[in-house]
């Protein structure tokens, strides 16, 4: 009885003890995030730095003195975990860029993101997967198997999106956002997938079959993970606006857009889809009907609500990254050859710049030939520009190569550790290096101008919320009433053969303002229900028109 007592006793005492030491950690993390936010503030006239390198440095020195204080014993605070990249931190993230993003450039460019970001990953694949089989092979520096070379073309692939968005700005560039932050979306998808499916399939004896079947399942998984994310955002534009819930509640209504985001996302990692395609669809989708069917106050708080969370998920990842880069446990199993591991590193840094070469350069001229104005080409500085700013590798490639090459964020295998400690290496040379270059080189290459200006004016006069989910090159009409869905203009066969996009956008004008619009609610087109926001809207508007008719204003 008393021996029991005893165990129970230390039990009780170590659990306490976890506890605290969970409490002391969380402390020290959450502080970290104030300063690299404050930091960020203060560096913000720079042109050489962001938060994410910011953060990349803050997490580094603060390993060391962890390092410093625990005797070499250990670097972090917390361990690194697929489950609260994929679950918790990449959502809020892909969602927030697809809410936010300026829909009109990224739906005229949509054929050039999908060559980039699909079939350049795939040549990018293949090439990083050859030259590490190649190379390693040689070095000696482990039993890698064929999954685990396919593995790194898959890993090393994978773009980093989370950096470039705060790299480029959509306003002062943006073709170039719409090109790398799109093809990053489906980059980062088509990675996951192609991970996925090494892990699935017996690649020990390639054939026609298997890759026909690859294949295959690719489309699949595109096909279905978009469809999802439409079907999420409609059911929320549908629901919020029968409802009408934000007249009782805005918090209710702000709740149920975030609640039914996250659902899509994990409905997609249910049905083993592409969650990133599911959920970065549904922010577009919700942005372009639900967030038209709420409160004015629900719209400033989901608009701000989702960029704070997006901007937290992504300090939190660069800052853990910084402090797992000094992991003693990884560096201890190499350090016995530390020139492998600086050898894989450079190797893998030069296949990265060759393969995105090898896809950049080539796809920009096939593009460049369906193009018929000199706007919409892609020129040889913005492909420098694409191409430089698509070599920074992060969390995705982090997350992918713990997956391949650790036990529970842990290995004492060599060619596994040296994989580990290269993925670093290579994440933190790409972000620092690369990201610290970029901005300047857009300088050079993107000299601002009275045109450009302009240009980016008029795509940020009316909110990204406010734009069609297709447009033609014209300027956008008036935002206010309907008459902007209501333009009838005649589409001939011709047209429709010189110019697509023009007449796809077209009939789906057509189709969205008499179907769409009219079900799931939108800006302009749908009912005037007494309570609704569409109401509300409605109302304010004509009381503004009124006072200017009494005031004698135009």
């Amino acid at each position: 009885m008393v021996i029991g007592l005893t165990t129970m006793l230390e039990k009780s005492e170590a659990l306490f003890a976890s506890d605290h030491a969970s409490v002391v950690s969380m402390n020290l993390f959450v502080a970290l995030l104030c300063a690299c936010i404050v930091l960020g503030h203060l560096l913000e006239e720079t042109r050489w730095m962001n938060e994410s390198i910011t953060a990349l440095i803050i997490g580094s020195c603060t390993g060391i003195v962890i390092l410093l204080i625990s005797g070499g014993k250990s670097s972090r605070i917390l361990v690194f975990s697929e489950d609260l990249f994929f679950i918790y931190l990449l959502p809020p993230i892909i969602f927030n860029a697809g809410f936010q993003v300026k829909k009109k450039q990224f739906f005229r460019n949509f054929m050039t993101i999908m060559l980039f970001g699909a079939v350049g990953t795939l040549i990018s694949f293949v090439i990083i997967s050859l030259g590490a089989k190649h190379f390693f092979e040689k070095m000696n520096i482990g039993d890698l198997t064929i999954s685990d070379y396919l593995a790194i073309g898959a890993i090393f692939s994978a773009t980093d999106s989370v950096c470039t968005l705060q790299v480029l700005n959509q306003d002062e560039t943006p073709l170039l956002y719409s090109l790398v932050f799109g093809e990053g979306v489906v980059n980062d998808a088509t990675s996951v997938v192609l991970f996925n499916a090494i892990q699935r399939f017996d690649l020990t004896h390639i054939n026609s079959a298997i890759a026909l079947e690859f294949a295959g399942n690719f489309f699949y998984l595109f096909i279905l993970s978009t469809a999802l994310g439409v079907a999420a955002g409609l059911l929320s534009a549908f629901v919020i606006k029968k409802l009408y819930i934000g007249r009782h509640s805005t918090d209710r209504e702000v709740a149920l857009m975030m609640l039914l985001a996250y659902l899509s996302y994990m409905l997609a990692e249910l049905f083993h889809l592409s969650s990133i395609l599911t959920v970065f669809f549904c922010g577009i989708v919700m942005s372009h009907y639900t967030w038209h069917n709420v409160t004015d106050k629900s719209k400033v708080t989901t608009k701000h609500t989702f960029a704070a969370l997006s901007f937290l998920a992504e300090i939190f990842i660069f800052l853990y990254v910084g402090m797992d880069a000094l992991d003693i446990e990884k560096w201890d199993v190499v350090r016995s050859s530390p020139g492998q591991s600086i050898g894989v590193s450079s190797i893998l840094l030069g296949l990265i710049l060759v393969g995105r070469a090898a896809f950049v350069f080539p796809l920009s001229f096939l593009s460049n030939l369906t193009k018929s104005s000199l706007d919409e080409k892609i020129d040889w500085k913005k492909q420098v520009t694409i191409w430089w700013a698509g070599l920074m590798r992060g969390a995705v490639s982090m997350a992918l190569a713990y997956n391949q090459f650790t036990t529970s964020g842990h290995t004492k295998v060599l060619g596994n550790a040296i994989m580990i400690t290269s993925t670093i290496t290579v994440v933190l040379f790409s972000t620092v290096v690369f990201g610290l270059l970029t901005k300047p080189l857009v300088k050079h290459l993107q000299p601002s101008s009275k045109r450009s200006s302009t240009t980016a004016l008029q795509i940020t006069t009316g909110s990204s919320f406010h734009d069609p989910l297709l447009t033609n090159n014209e300027p956008l009409l008036s935002t206010q009433g309907p008459s902007e869905y209501n333009i009838e203009q005649p589409v001939s066969f011709r047209m429709f053969w010189n110019s697509p996009s023009r007449a796809i956008h077209h009939y789906w004008r057509k189709f969205d303002n008499a179907v769409m619009r009219r079900i799931f609610g939108g800006r302009g087109v749908s009912p005037v229900v007494p309570g609704s926001p569409i109401d509300t809207s409605v109302r304010q508007w004509s009381e503004e028109v009124e006072n200017k008719e009494q005031n004698g204003e135009p």
